[in-house]
């Protein structure tokens, strides 16, 4: 078996909050690699030798990975807890031989599908939990799905390198409402008005936490936010500085 520093999982979960009829004051957390061992194992079928195979970990670990998910589900039905699956030392699926027929033969959500009527689709750009910086560099959004003012879904989508130019045009096909992110271009921001996606920028920190800030109205953003240089290279950050003073022009102005 190939040593993985991280537990490789084939795909992020589709829906992340599970909520009780207590509301989300109590909330267990699953992570995203119990949440695998639990699809794998219980739906999937596999026995925890293949389950630990695909993961890319020891048949033992991925025991205890399983036995820790099955205590916290049973304790959230038993105890009346609702779940959140985030977090966990894990890596995505590059479809190596290894790990044949898994998330290379799954279809995952469709973004780029008609939403529900009810539903607010929240993009965010994403990298490593945190609200990335610079918009027009970023190689992945986080999109979110909210409906009666919670998140019912989400998911971590590639660029798949889409330049700045064409940024605001992904994000539109994948029919999104509303975009948090740190600095932004003038050029970008045009876009994004004329796609008809409401703007959210100089936001820094956990993107879950910007996320639900925003459904309950107290999201700490700054309209004026404006980064207008190519290279960031300086030491300081775009969503808290106003970089006019270079006129190189912004990743997200072109």
């Amino acid at each position: 078996m190939p040593k993985c520093r991280k537990r490789r999982i084939c795909r992020e979960p589709d829906y992340v909050i599970f909520q009780s009829e207590n509301g989300l004051d109590d909330v267990t957390t699953l992570t995203v690699d119990e949440y695998e061992a639990i699809r794998q194992i219980d739906m999937e079928g596999l026995s925890q030798e293949e389950c630990a195979k695909k993961m890319c970990v020891a048949r033992t670990t991925a025991q205890l990975i399983y036995n820790s998910a099955r205590k916290k589900i049973a304790e959230s039905i038993v105890l009346g807890k609702s779940i959140r699956i985030e977090g966990g030392n894990y890596i995505l699926c590059d479809g190596s031989p290894c790990c044949e027929n898994c998330c290379k033969s799954t279809q995952p959500v469709n973004y780029m599908q008609k939403k529900g009527e009810n539903v607010m689709r929240i993009a965010v750009t994403y990298e490593n939990g945190e609200v990335f910086q610079h918009f027009g560099h970023t190689e992945q959004f986080k999109l979110y799905d909210a409906e009666n003012d919670a998140v019912v879904s989400s998911q971590v989508v590639d660029t798949n390198g889409s330049g700045h130019g064409a940024l605001a045009g992904f994000l539109a096909a994948h029919h999104v409402d509303a975009l948090i992110c740190g600095g932004i271009g003038g050029g970008a921001r045009t876009a994004l008005a004329q796609a008809g996606i409401q703007l959210y920028p100089g936001v820094s920190g956990d993107a879950d936490q910007a996320v639900a800030a925003l459904l309950a109205g107290q999201l700490s953003y700054d309209p004026d936010t404006v980064c207008s240089h190519h290279e960031h290279d300086h030491g300081h950050d775009c969503a808290t500085h106003d970089c006019a003073q270079d006129h190189q022009g912004c990743p997200g102005n072109h």
